[in-house]
Formats: structure tokens, sequence, C-alpha cells
């Protein structure tokens, strides 16, 4: 079955962004359709260019689907933006099509944003269920799979109440290829809004089975590990610039970097190898240190690495206008083809 029949009246719309998601698109939809309809909700599947069987998975559930009409422009930013562009009623909840949202969250969700006003957005407890490559090994050792309490941000997403998202313009910044929740959470901020994290479950994330190091590749050559730049970039003369430069972590490790690359390099360059390996050995045994092993060590220092050339990347990467309209395909069952 494609497509469902929403009134103005429903309370929320569940987005969906995802991009060859085969494997669990399946039991995302599913627990997407089951935590909505409570609400008289609905689910918006936005595709940003599947070439697997997502797309005919998806048909299978009462939800609408809209497809980026351009796949070029495929980036984080610009799913969930497509997602939010399609949102109807007070609330909207951004879920990746690798995640499975369980089945209270909503409802205390709801709750809290109705309780407290100043309150922007809510999210849950992330349960992080792929922890066998070493990005997610490393993201389970040290981030404690996001705790509750006031957040600067609700990464894996979260429960959004509408006329906040509207009064800071967009939901997400389609240029951004990663941080985007990062990003929205600054501009959120710098007008007045807070976001929390409560002790209730809220998703299940499975996450990529991309083995750590191939994984820095793939981010690499994506535009993924642009996105400290791209943050950095779209902040530039606007309010909430201050707020990125004094608290953004993934700004401080790419500028640390860069620092060490100037110690490092002309070491290298004028063959003082000693005073090189003392460089890298340096930070090398503080990783070992901090992360308890040089196996996670040394892919810290890789991923550092990797957010210091993001840092290049993105500042130089052209932007598109953040507040137009994104170009889709509705795949939804008697819909339009294009807007």
């Amino acid at each position: 079955m494609r497509g469902v029949s929403v009134g103005p009246e429903a309370t929320l719309t569940i987005g969906i962004k995802a991009l060859n998601e085969e494997a669990h698109i399946a039991a995302s939809l599913a627990s997407a359709c089951a935590a909505a309809a409570p609400f008289g909700g609905d689910v918006v599947l936005a595709d940003c260019g599947s070439t697997d069987r997502t797309i005919e998975i998806a048909a299978n559930y009462p939800v609408r689907i809209v497809q980026l009409a351009d796949p070029a422009q495929k980036s984080c930013g610009t799913g969930a933006q497509l997602a939010f562009q399609e949102a109807r009623g007070a609330f909207f909840y951004l879920l990746d099509g690798d995640m499975v949202l369980q089945p209270r969250f909503l409802a205390e969700g709801v709750a809290f944003l109705r309780a407290n006003p100043e309150y922007a957005a809510v999210g849950g407890l992330v349960r992080q269920a792929n922890t066998e490559s070493l990005e997610f090994e490393l993201r389970a050792e040290t981030e404690n799979v996001h705790p509750a309490g006031e957040v600067d941000r609700l990464d894996c997403g979260g429960l959004y109440r509408v006329e906040a998202i509207r009064s800071v313009g967009h939901f997400a910044d389609r240029n951004l290829h990663s941080f985007e929740e990062y990003e929205l959470g600054v501009r959120l901020r710098a007008k007045g809004w807070k976001l929390a994290r409560i002790e209730v479950d809220a998703v299940e994330h499975y996450g990529h089975t991309t083995q750590g190091y191939h994984l820095i590749l793939n981010r690499l050559r994506s535009g993924y590990a642009g996105g400290s730049g791209e943050v950095v970039r779209a902040a530039l003369g606007k309010p909430h610039l201050a707020h990125v430069l004094r608290g953004f972590p993934h700004l401080r490790k790419s500028l640390i970097i860069w620092a060490w690359w100037l110690a490092l390099f002309p070491a290298l360059a004028t063959g003082r190898m000693v005073l090189a390996a003392c460089i890298f050995g340096a930070l090398l045994a503080y990783f070992a240190w901090r992360y308890r092993g040089l196996r996670l060590g040394l892919y810290t220092m890789a991923a550092w690495n990797m957010h210091g050339i993001g840092l290049a990347q993105g500042l130089l990467r052209p932007r598109l206008p953040v507040n137009a309209p994104i170009p889709r395909h509705d795949l939804s069952q008697g819909a339009a083809t294009k807007r």
C-alpha cells in the first residue's frame, strides 16, 4: 500500500531519511507507523536516490514516499530537510532508515514538550546495536550511548517542535554532509531554545557495518568528512557563529590536528626524523592512553586526521541556498511526480 491521507489535525510527522537501507527499512517503517498511529500522525520516507530495494519495500507500508530529484545533491542535511519539508502537524520526529523507533518514546516526548514550552526538541536513549566496527566500538566506549539531560544537539534523531524549527528558518542545512543535528542545535540555542534527552529508550541504531579504516576512506570520498568545515562556513556572518567557535568539538579536533601538522611536516621536510618521530609518537601515545589501548588509539588518530582534512574540504565547498525548496519526486500513490 502506498500513501496515506492525513488531515491538518495530525499531531506529528515521523520523517525517515534513507539511502540504500533495504536491510533495515522494513523494521524502521513498521516501528514508525506503529508509533505515529496513536497520534493521528503520518510517516514520510525521504529517499536520497536509493538503488537497492528500499523504495520497493516502502511501497508495502502506509507511508508517503518522496525521492530527491537530483541524487547528485544527496547529503545528510538534504535527506533531513527533505523529510521536514513534508512535515504536517505540531511535532516532527527525524529517524534514520537504519533505526528502529521504540514504542514508548513518542508519548513521553510529546508530553515533555507540552509541559516544557522553552524546549525546542527532546530525544531519548540510543542503543547502538552494531559495535563490530572500530567506529561503533569507539562510540560505545566514549559516548555512553548519549546520556540524558540538557544537551547541545540530538544525535541519532529526536522529536522537534515545528514552531521552533520555523523560528530558525529551516530544519537541516542541505549543504551539510554531516553534523546536521549539531548545526540545528546551535541555531536553536542561539534563538534561546533548549534541547533535552530524557531517560526513555528512543531508538535502536544498527549503523555501519563497514570496518573502521574503510569507513574513514569512505567518509573522505563521500564528503562526510567535510561536515565540520561546512558547519563553520554556514555560520559565517550569522548570530550562532560564536556558539560554533566556542563549542564545536570537531572544530577543536581539526585545529589541533592542523597545529600537529604544522609541527610534524616541517620536521619531516627538513630531515629531522627524531623530532618528527617524537611529534608523531606523542600524539599516538596520548590517544592510546586516552582510549586504553593502541588499537583504538591508532583509529582515533586516523579519524582526527580525517576531520583535519575535512575542515579544509568543507570550508572550500560551494553552497546551495538553504531555504529554497528541495526538488523531489513524489512516489506516493496518486501523487504528482515532481515538485
